[in-house]
């Protein structure tokens, strides 16, 4: 069975806007193994976009605990967020986040400077990223001469480059049309399977579809958490092919 990667026990975040308390987090408790495709859902202040930053070592709760990887998170420093945010997790963003006046090879080699590694190690490491995503003919394009699915990829590479815990992608399909979004969802997928836990934040009920499990917030506080049936059963069906086709 599969081990608890994150361990969240009443996560609180709570913000000071003028004289209110605004309680955007009030009581998260939530497990989510390695390996685990999942879909956090919810309405506009339902608290996914504060929790999605508590996961990305982005922010600090105002309460309870977060355990990721063995390790409580809750009460880093900043240094120490940093370097767990650059070791630990791989962000996938709405709007690409790519450095426009860098190569695609460059924008997905900056992880691994930070992470020390040296130039050599880098360079064949992040083409070999770009050749999984599908861009080894791309390497030296620079954003502004890529399609938005081609710049998701470039994206999806970067943070896949350092094998974090965790691929952590907030809204990935905001920004692309339908067939585009089906591909890049696509390559989630393949991603998944080839083992990587990932995070998925989205309002969009065709993308949740997507995950495996859909975690669903409202007001702050877990609406609903289950197993996503329909892909589980297909996936059960094709083991269970693949299984009689073996025998």
């Amino acid at each position: 069975m599969s081990q608890d990667l994150i361990q969240l026990k009443d996560l609180a975040r709570h913000y000071k806007v003028g004289t209110q308390i605004v309680k955007a987090l009030q009581s998260i408790t939530v497990s989510i193994r390695k390996n685990e495709y999942v879909a956090l859902m919810g309405p506009s202040g339902s608290g996914k976009s504060t929790l999605m930053n508590m996961l990305g070592c982005l922010d600090t709760p105002s309460g309870g605990s977060y355990v990721l990887n063995g390790t409580d998170v809750s009460r880093m420093t900043e240094d120490e967020l940093a370097e767990t945010r650059n070791k630990e997790i791989g962000f996938v963003f709405q709007t690409f986040n790519l450095l426009p006046r860098s190569t695609a090879l460059d924008n997905v080699i900056l992880p691994l400077i930070y992470a020390g590694m040296s130039r050599a190690k880098r360079e064949e490491r992040a083409l070999l990223v770009l050749e999984e995503v599908g861009l080894s003919d791309r390497v030296e394009h620079k954003p502004n001469e890529l399609s938005g699915g081609q710049r998701q990829r470039v994206a999806i590479a970067r943070a896949m480059v350092n094998t974090p815990s965790i691929i952590l992608a907030d809204e990935p399909t905001g920004n692309l049309d339908t067939k585009t979004s089906i591909e890049i969802m696509g390559l989630f997928e393949t991603i998944h399977q080839q083992g990587n836990t990932i995070i998925i934040v989205t309002h969009e009920e065709e993308i949740a579809r997507h995950a495996h499990r859909i975690i669903r917030l409202r007001d702050g506080l877990v609406e609903a958490d289950y197993q996503n049936e329909e892909i589980m059963n297909f996936k059960r069906s094709m083991e269970l092919y693949l299984e009689t086709a073996q025998q």
